[in-house]
């Protein structure tokens, strides 16, 4: 069975829309792209490396998918631990369009996601990345797909924007697995899928 882990950067008040970049992603008027580089260090940099030094394939909704496409196969360099493992993963792509692809690896998730995504976990390969991806992570929580969360939380609020956890979040429990806060203050915390919630009473 192959891991599924969702690696997101995340604002206090849940918005996970655009971090890294003014144009990344306006939609519904979100005016603050880019809101994760003044809190990126090096530190937050090791982080990312360690997490992505391993061997990995990519599960990637159609717009994070042309925003990778559009970037890495450029800069390929092989001393670049993030930009080498993303060009050698698999990039497989939800999308409900036909679609053609120029970047290599790359194939189409078509039909149902949910169950597509439960074939490639049942099947042999490395983990499953999730960057991004915002709306296909909901399809992800809303079916118990995801086993692992990497949640890197950035001190500041957003209001309104594209969150983690939005309609259709399902109960569940996690534990958690790592933790380490960055000079900047950005909580880094690694979570497991761990059964059901389970109510308690502080009169028991």
């Amino acid at each position: 069975m192959r891991k599924l882990v969702v690696l997101t950067f995340v604002s206090l008040d849940g918005v996970m829309q655009a971090p890294g970049g003014p144009e990344e992603d306006k939609s519904g008027g979100f005016a603050y792209g880019g809101w994760t580089v003044p809190y990126f260090d090096e530190f937050a940099n090791e982080v990312m490396n360690r997490q992505m030094s391993g061997p990995f394939d990519l599960l990637l909704g159609r717009r994070t998918y042309d925003i990778f496409a559009s970037y890495w196969p450029a800069h390929n360099d092989p001393s670049d631990i993030i930009g080498s493992g993303i060009n050698r993963a698999k990039k497989y792509v939800a999308s409900h369009s036909p679609q053609s692809f120029r970047w290599e690896n790359s194939f189409l998730l078509s039909g149902d996601v949910a169950d597509e995504v439960r074939k490639l976990k049942a099947g042999n390969g490395p983990m499953l990345q999730v960057h991004g991806s915002g709306n296909l992570v909901q399809t992800l929580i809303q079916h118990d797909l995801v086993d692992e969360f990497w949640l890197k939380t950035f001190p500041l609020t957003l209001g309104p924007g594209k969150r983690l956890f939005a309609e259709g979040t399902r109960p569940a429990a996690f534990e958690l697995i790592g933790s380490q806060v960055s000079p900047r203050g950005v909580v880094i915390a690694s979570y497991r899928r761990a059964g059901d919630v389970k109510p308690g009473s502080f009169a028991d």
